[in-house]
């Protein structure tokens, strides 16, 4: 690759090709997998090219498709799978500062990818009164682009489903990888096209996404002396529809103790946990409904006398959970894991029960095709590579469909079916194979059986077609 010749055709962007900060913009939370810490940790892109605006996108795709570089999009490396590293070098395409909010209205909101949860839901809140209906615990650092691209759900998903949901995503701005690229509006069913497809098959230059009611959200911490009780607990309480709740998250001892340091204080050793956000008005019913439990309340943000040093508890939840565990232990990992409806808690007390602390159980309750069950991402004591493909084997054999964290291409991680027409659209998209290669093993290898059984995520497009 020429870079001199990349740099003098990129004259007036902003360009970076310094190797030290390059290479920080190369990675993302990959190191939480030790399989793809050791896969993974050279890579690196040759140039960061910096985006303030669609016309720069366009600009950069349009050189590097002459060139024959390969482009890999970048938010804000939030995510954990190495899906914005350049397997391929090439240039990373930062945009971080394609970050405007466009347009605010009643139920939604219009903004550039760069755009951070937290600053969305900021700027919605004092122009109306409103929030995003879900976001991931990476919330104050994440970009709402790297989220649709990369993420699946979140915090919010117990009561609004996820990514992969017609309606959690309204409309999408894309640009191709061509000799003249163009800009597609996608909405509906096309835009599986690109949700959770790592940018692949066209750059996100616009979202469009709803907006709900916003809540001044209360945390609460249950603590149970026995993890299926608090299973249990979460499962019950995600049903009740009249409680208004944005997290619901059990956590098996000792989790809580030994990893959430800031809030040792309020958690006995050997207590496992539900974390819970409700709305204000929800609490008081929350509170009736615990007492007719095993569990006891043991921390709520609205009565607490002093918050200072305290994260939020979704800062405890879905992948922070795994995150305050490394930080304490380096040498733990974990896995994501379906259990379907409707037997979610039987499969969980067999999996519990077979594995115990080997295997320490971190439940997140959602609605999945209209139902309340929950996700799995249990911390895992990591010993081998082969003992860890061993405990996903057992998973699947038991009927727990594993998301594979330990795996960067769509297929293999579980996330993201591929199909003819999701084919279709790459080779319209990226006619070169230039975005993000080596993510998508359906167009590295044409043989590959991509219509297998394997449970997928986001279902491929002939389903949702």
């Amino acid at each position: 690759m020429d870079v001199a010749a990349l740099k003098q055709a990129f004259e007036g962007l902003k360009v970076e090709d310094n190797p030290a900060l390059v290479k920080q913009k190369s990675r993302d939370f990959f190191w939480y997998s030790p399989i793809l810490k050791r896969q993974l940790d050279g890579v690196t892109g040759d140039l960061v090219v910096t985006a303030k605006s669609q016309d720069d996108v366009i600009r950069v795709l349009k050189t590097c498709y002459a060139m024959d570089v390969p482009v890999t999009v970048r938010g804000s490396g939030t995510g954990n799978y190495g899906q914005a590293m350049p397997l391929s070098g090439g240039v990373i395409l930062n945009l971080a500062e394609m970050n405007r909010i466009v347009d605010i209205a009643a139920g939604r909101l219009v903004c550039e990818p760069g755009a951070i949860l937290h600053d969305i839901d900021v700027a919605a809140r004092a122009d109306s009164g409103q929030e995003l209906r879900m976001h991931p615990s990476t919330y104050k650092t994440a970009s709402i682009g790297g989220f649709i691209g990369g993420g699946s759900g979140g915090v919010g998903s117990i009561r609004w489903g996820g990514l992969r949901d017609l309606g959690n995503v309204l409309g999408l701005k894309v640009v191709t990888m061509e000799e003249t690229p163009r800009v597609l509006e996608l909405d509906g069913w096309d835009l599986q096209k690109v949700s959770h497809a790592y940018g692949t098959n066209g750059i996100i230059t616009e979202v469009e996404v709803p907006l709900t009611t916003a809540c001044d959200w209360v945390d609460m911490i249950v603590g149970f002396d026995d993890f299926m009780d608090a299973a249990r607990y979460g499962n019950d309480l995600g049903t009740h529809d009249g409680l208004l709740l944005k997290l619901v998250t059990p956590i098996a001892a000792p989790i809580p103790h030994d990893y959430f340091l800031r809030h040792r204080k309020f958690i006995p050793e050997g207590k496992s946990v539900c974390l819970v956000m409700a709305a204000p008005q929800a609490v008081d019913s929350l509170i009736a409904f615990t007492e007719r439990g095993r569990g006891e309340i043991i921390f709520r943000s609205d009565t607490a006398e002093d918050l200072k040093g305290l994260p939020p508890v979704y800062e405890l939840a879905w992948n922070h959970t795994t995150l305050r565990a490394l930080r304490v232990d380096p040498q733990v990992t974990y896995l994501q894991v379906l259990y379907p409806f409707p037997d979610q808690l039987e499969l969980v007390e067999e999996v519990h029960a077979r594995f115990g602390d080997e295997v320490m159980a971190h439940l997140e309750f959602v609605r999945f095709d209209g139902n309340v069950t929950c996700f799995g991402l249990p911390i895992v004591r990591f010993t081998t590579e082969e003992r860890l493909e061993e405990i996903m084997r057992i998973h699947e054999e038991m009927g727990c469909p594993i998301f594979n964290p330990h795996r960067y291409t769509l297929e293999e991680g579980g996330m993201k079916q591929t199909d003819e027409v999701q084919l279709a659209f790459k080779r319209e998209a990226d006619p070169k194979g230039l975005l993000n290669p080596g993510k998508m093993i359906a167009w590295e290898h044409p043989e590959f059986d991509y219509a297998g059984s394997k449970t997928y995520l986001f279902p491929g497009l002939q389903r949702a077609g």
